[in-house]
């Protein structure tokens, strides 16, 4: 019997979510990290969510003035304004920032507007960091340094009440964790170190602050921008819109925690799902964890006596020694093959260990019918960093295939998540029951979320 098939008598234990991916840790071919034994449980209760808080203008405005005003967000990663005069826009709801490297250490974000008459003093949608030496008003040229000092006002003889030193551009507060740029519109608001509570430690081994944006693409989706990160923050959901990947994610069987602003999935890869009701073999994991096709020769062969697992994780060991030299050897079968998703509250959502995938979802503008998904791909390099890759946005005819710096693979993935989305949208308007239901376990992740969400909306 393999350690596969052995490990398949704990599938799906009823009532005790995450044993069996710690028996899967059990198996490893070497030491795991302590924090992958670690839980954090959340109740075990289901929750009824109000269908209005996906679909009404007032639950949006809500949203607005209690989270998007107030909380810490990810704005932009460090590299993607790597140099000093690097800019990029950052817009949320009605609200639109600047943020922009002042000097080669410090960020620094203003409210993107002129202080003269309100245009936008960046225009938005710009597919990389533009290097600007200061910030010039394209409906009348009042411009400011980059510290946000004012410094020129063009017919300033008729502007003699105009003080330069009192029309600074107002900062609003920035902090970086991990390579992400984070602002925080509240000018009461607390630490970003406060926030993120001990999250990093779930990312320190991985060096995330030295990743290199090797793709970043940005669709704007049809639903609700919950709903949307909603899909991503549970397995259940494969059996249903990912069948192609059952024989290679045992999705039914991921562990999930949650502690403070930040919850966890591990789901672990390279085992069938418990979904299934026949046993593949190991070739047939491997053949479906890298899309072979019937009619293809096969890319990775699985030597007898051994399993897909193995076999996998040696490769991706193997593959990360020109980054990481001889210690790629000592990470585990886990860090180098599972999925680890964690969702920071309210809308980032990294993946940690070797899986570059990275998601973050917002409001499109004040519309609660449509939100804005950003992909990234954040990569491990050795040597000198490679310039982030520009931003592409999709339009709204094309889909993430379109994407082609995330690869096939995962866009293809990414579009049967996106099929659902108009039609989660329209039925939750069609429907006569006021709530969603979410379940005790397996969307433990999203009930986290809606507890941090109502506790948001609820502060004075």
């Amino acid at each position: 019997m393999t350690v596969t098939q052995d490990l398949l008598g704990y599938l799906a234990p009823r009532g005790r979510g995450g044993e069996f991916y710690q028996r899967v840790l059990d198996t490893d071919s070497r030491q795991v990290p302590g924090l992958l034994r670690r839980t954090g449980p959340f109740g075990d209760e289901a929750t009824e969510v109000p269908i209005s808080t996906y679909l009404t203008r007032e639950f949006h405005d809500l949203e607005v003035e209690k989270v998007w005003k107030r909380t810490w967000q990810m704005a932009c990663r460090e590299d993607e304004i790597a140099d000093v005069g690097d800019t990029l826009v950052y817009d949320i709801a009605d609200m639109s920032f600047i943020i922009a490297r002042v000097t080669p250490t410090v960020i620094r974000a203003y409210p993107n507007a002129c202080l003269h008459r309100g245009r936008k003093l960046v225009d938005s949608g710009l597919r990389c960091a533009t290097r600007l030496r200061q910030f010039r008003c394209a409906f009348h040229g009042f411009t400011w340094d980059l510290e946000g000092s004012l410094a020129s006002v063009p017919g300033s003889w008729d502007f003699p009440h105009v003080n330069f030193e009192e029309w600074e551009l107002p900062q609003v507060n920035v902090g970086t964790w991990a390579g992400f740029v984070f602002i925080n519109p509240d000018p009461d608001a607390g630490s970003l170190e406060d926030f993120l509570g001990d999250i990093d430690q779930h990312f320190a081994d991985y060096d995330y602050a030295n990743r290199w944006t090797a793709a970043h693409v940005v669709k704007v989706v049809p639903c609700n921008w919950k709903a949307a990160q909603e899909a991503f923050m549970e397995s259940f959901h494969v059996l249903a819109t990912h069948p192609q990947l059952l024989p290679q994610s045992s999705n039914l069987d991921a562990q999930y925690d949650a502690w403070g602003n930040y919850s966890r999935a591990m789901s672990p890869n390279f085992l069938p799902s418990g979904f299934l009701n026949w046993l593949p073999t190991e070739q047939e994991i491997v053949d479906a964890s890298v899309d072979r096709r019937l009619d293809a020769e096969q890319k990775v062969v699985v030597p007898d006596g051994t399993t897909a697992r193995l076999v996998m994780a040696d490769q991706a060991r193997a593959s990360l020694t020109k980054v990481l030299g001889d210690r790629s050897d000592r990470l585990s079968d886990a860090e180098v093959s599972d999925s680890f998703y964690f969702t920071l509250f309210p809308n980032l959502h990294p993946w940690s260990a070797y899986n570059r995938i990275c998601f973050r979802f917002r409001p499109y503008g004040n519309d609660p019918d449509r939100a804005i998904q950003d992909v990234y791909l954040l990569s491990p390099y050795s040597g000198e960093r490679p310039p982030a890759a520009a931003i592409h946005y999709l339009r709204e005819d094309e889909d993430f295939t379109t994407g082609h710096e995330i690869g096939p693979y995962l866009a293809r993935i990414l579009n049967q998540d996106l099929y659902n989305m108009p039609n989660v949208q329209q039925g939750m308007k069609a429907t006569r029951k006021p709530t969603v239901t979410f379940s005790r376990y397996q969307e433990l992740k999203i009930r986290h979320f809606h507890k941090l969400l109502d506790e948001a909306i609820a502060r004075p």
